[in-house]
């Protein structure tokens, strides 16, 4: 009692402001690869103060909540007790590690934090950082770091140490050669099955093997491989391990190519990188400390670590294997080997396939500790669990997208050809860029300037009571624009003003577009119809009776007509013009997409090779056109959907609906990488793939950055909920 008195009279003298409000206080550790050093922790609503019983490593720590950038919830020994502060964005050392008594005690303070930080910084999810690894905002480096740091792998925690992977399979050769795929591992596979006659002996072993079995004795990571690389920077940490001695002078860290070598053939040795091969501390590999590590069998001292030939010194080293990381090559294979460490291979039936199984006390859940009686028991299967090596969280359980790399990013279909127009690299672009360059340069500029939209002209088209306006910014817009209701009505822009009205149906028109030609609207009604409209006539020229509800959108691609339905089905029409006098068409219909709800939206890609609905059950789905399979469906929102779009590049679909969520689902794989909650409902938009224009019940367009997951515009529009608008 007393010493806790003391303890706290003294966290009060020690605040940085006499204003500082304390919330609350209580006894923890602070974590630190060997030792945990108790004290006291105090939080306040500016700072968070440990202060050490020892005073070592100094009197007090005190942290900003201000300058905190993230923190995590962290297991500590298998029990979520701890809790990890960064300063930082992208380091792999945080500021501080902390681990209670209580759970309850760990989680208030982190939600203290937390709450703090929602107001000052995002919370960044697997997902998000997926996004922005996906379009190249964050390197692979720093994609590896953050996802260690959200399946619990730190620093501070020998037994969940941050592992990275071997990426090159070359430390034999003069010259480095990047854009050989020879030169690289390969990362679908663990270190364990790379070599298939070791694989062969080890599946052998596994199949006579009583369960619960497993193909490899050892793990990945360990406390023991992370000091078997770190035994030049902290050589009291591998004493303390091998109880007061180093580890045989042949079997130390001596020469990387050997080390990989036996990676490749030893019998118990799986073992992956840490991400200091891929850092600037060349520490590591220099026994600059000149520690005694002892002689080899060849007589020779252990010195500095032996580089393969085409390193010139340890920074040479560093500096090519974080290029090796950054390649091409990896950049196009990392996702397989995320599948394996963080993701849906993992365990289960896919790791078996993978032949990633390791054994069972490895595997998060593998044991209850707390479940076994006998203390001394649950001591030393503790330290079983945690010098065996520990299995990540695991944070993906359908495969990871492939990053988007530059050499796919260029290959845009031009409308005439179904040929690439041009598949090189940017820095390897032909000299006379193409018409798709140059609109895709406009696009960008164009997204630019987004920020500085400013009404040109507005105009009230209707004298009901939800008056409902039209209004032009100041971008590209055709020369003539419709606007639905029951009646379609005409607008000049040049002119600014109206050139005629016309009316279908007593029903409300859904959506409206005009053909290629110019000369031809179509609209679609809540009657379940579809009209034809020709434009230089002023007359109706066809109408189309489609479905059996209202038909909700539609698109049109190549002389075909896509019709979303509250009928539960998407219907595709070929239209034909009969002979040459352009007066009557034909449809024909060549598909029906069933859905289980009614379908509220619709969208092509560019090529027109993909189409996604979006339901009033929350479901979204992706089309082939070419063979009308489904690729993907995802119930991704809990209410009906609005709107859904393809990004320009074919890759994601972003949605939005009436749970005023938007989500971007990757393409390929059908993952949700993406969500945004809004704070108010957002019925429209378009996007680039990283900025999305939306409109919604406040009638103010919002410009958000996805990536950042923050509204970095709010243009003042309508005085009513925006329902529809083209770019």
């Amino acid at each position: 009692g007393d010493q806790t008195a003391m303890v706290s009279q003294s966290i009060t003298f020690s605040f940085q402001s006499v204003a500082e409000k304390p919330h609350m206080e209580c006894a923890v550790e602070m974590v630190m690869p060997l030792v945990s050093n108790p004290g006291h922790v105090c939080i306040t609503d500016e700072s968070l103060y440990f202060q050490p019983l020892n005073g070592y490593p100094e009197q007090v720590i005190p942290i900003k909540l201000h300058s905190v950038r993230r923190i995590y919830k962290r297991r500590h020994g298998l029990r979520p007790l701890g809790l990890e502060v960064f300063c930082t964005e992208n380091d792999f050392c945080s500021d501080i590690y902390l681990k209670f008594y209580k759970t309850a005690d760990r989680d208030e303070i982190y939600y203290y934090i937390a709450t703090f930080l929602e107001n000052h910084v995002t919370e960044h999810t697997a997902e998000s950082y997926m996004l922005q690894w996906q379009r190249g905002h964050l390197s692979n480096y720093q994609y590896l770091l953050h996802l260690n740091n959200l399946a619990d792998r730190s620093c501070n925690d020998l037994s969940q140490y941050p592992v990275f992977p071997w990426v090159v399979d070359d430390y034999t050769s003069v010259r480095l050669d990047l854009s050989n795929a020879a030169t690289f591992r390969d990362l679908s596979k663990p270190v364990g099955a790379l070599n298939k006659e070791r694989l062969d002996q080890l599946l052998a072993r596994y199949r006579g093997m009583p369960e619960p079995r497993f193909m490899y004795g050892s793990h990945y990571s360990s406390p023991g491989y992370v000091l078997f690389y770190l035994v030049r920077v902290a050589p009291e940490h591998m004493l303390c391990l091998q109880t007061g001695r180093y580890d045989h002078a042949d079997r130390m860290f001596n020469n990387i190519g050997d080390t990989w070598k036996n990676c490749l053939e030893g019998a118990t040795d799986f073992k992956e990188l840490i991400p200091e091969f891929y850092g600037n501390d060349c520490g590591f590999l220099e026994n600059k400390l000149r520690l005694g590590l002892g002689r080899k069998q060849n007589g020779s001292l252990v010195g500095d670590v032996v580089l393969p030939p085409w390193a010139s010194d340890t920074r040479d080293f560093l500096q090519k294997h974080r290029t090796a990381l950054e390649s091409q090559y990896v950049s196009e294979h990392l996702h397989e080997w995320i599948d394996l460490v963080f993701g849906f291979r993992q365990r289960g039936s896919e790791a078996l396939a993978a032949h990633n199984v390791f054994h069972p006390l490895t595997y998060e859940g593998g044991i209850d500790c707390d479940s076994i009686e006998d203390p001394d028991q649950r001591i030393a299967m503790l330290t079983q669990i945690l010098e065996f090596g520990q299995t990540p969280t695991q944070l993906f359980t359908i495969p990871h997208p492939q990053r988007i790399t530059p050499r796919f990013q260029n290959i845009t279909r031009s409308p005439s050809s179904n040929s690439p127009v041009s598949d090189l690299s940017p820095a390897s672009q032909s000299e006379d860029s193409s018409f798709e360059d140059l609109t895709e340069e406009s696009r960008k500029l164009a997204w630019a300037n987004m920020g500085n939209l400013t009404p040109i002209s507005s105009h009230k088209i209707h004298k009901e009571v939800d008056q409902k306006a039209l209004i032009i910014f100041n971008l590209y817009v055709p020369s003539l624009l419709f606007l639905p209701d029951t009646t379609l009505k005409m607008f000049s822009k040049e002119l600014k003003d109206f050139q005629r009205s016309m009316s279908f149906s007593n029903m409300a028109l859904s959506s409206c577009l005009m053909l290629a030609d110019g000369k031809t609207a179509v609209c679609s009604s809540w009657d379940n119809n579809v009209y034809f409209y020709s434009v230089p006539f002023g007359r109706r020229q066809d109408t189309l009776m489609g479905h059996d509800d209202a038909i909700s959108q539609m698109c049109w691609f190549d002389d075909r007509l896509y019709t979303a339905s509250w009928d539960s089905t998407v219907k595709v029409w070929q239209c034909a013009a009969e002979g040459s006098n352009h007066k009557r068409s034909q449809f024909q219909l060549l598909a029906e997409l069933e859905h289980d709800a009614g379908v509220n939206t619709i969208g092509l890609n560019p090529a027109g090779t993909l189409l996604v609905s979006g339901c009033k059950d929350g479901a979204v789905t992706i089309w082939d056109t070419s063979s009308y399979g489904t690729l993907q469906q995802v119930h991704c929102h809990t209410g009906t959907i609005h709107h859904v779009a393809f990004s320009p590049d074919s890759r994601h679909v972003l949605s939005v609906g009436a749970d005023s969520c938007m989500k971007v689902t990757d393409v390929q794989t059908g993952m949700v990488i993406s969500t945004v909650k809004a704070v108010e409902e957002q019925r429209c938009f378009c996007w680039d793939g990283n900025s999305v224009l939306c409109g919604g019940r406040s009638g103010d367009l919002l410009l958000w950055d996805l990536l950042s997951n923050t509204v970095t515009q709010r243009i003042p529009a309508h005085s009513g909920t925006s329902h529809l608008f083209c770019l």
